[in-house]
């Protein structure tokens, strides 16, 4: 299974498996890790805001027109900033680092 790793908010690095197909959002709750995604994934919030690790982000689909707009109200918004919902886990993600923002939700 393909895993991915969240470095909390404190520093922490959590390593999880996460299953192919599944969002980064969805990933997170399934481990309990602290991201909110209050529209439950529907591209309409920024509570689900990670920032991607620099040597991943080249990897990444680029963001929708949608997610840029959502991204412009993220709290501590950086340059590899992405919405955990619109990330989703394949293959060629496995090992994905993701950083949750340093405060906010």
């Amino acid at each position: 299974m393909p895993k991915m790793t969240f470095i909390e908010r404190d520093g922490t690095r959590r390593e999880v498996d996460a299953p192919l197909g599944l969002s980064v959002l969805e990933i997170a709750h399934r481990h309990g890790v602290d991201i909110e995604g209050a529209c439950e994934g529907s591209l309409a919030c920024a509570t689900c805001h990670v920032i991607v690790d620099g040597a991943w982000f080249p990897r990444l689909a680029e963001p929708t027109e949608d997610e840029e707009d959502m991204l412009d109200l993220a709290f501590d918004l950086q340059e590899t900033s992405r919405l955990g919902c619109q990330i989703v886990m394949s293959e060629a993600l496995d090992g994905l680092v993701v950083k949750l923002p340093a405060a906010g939700k």
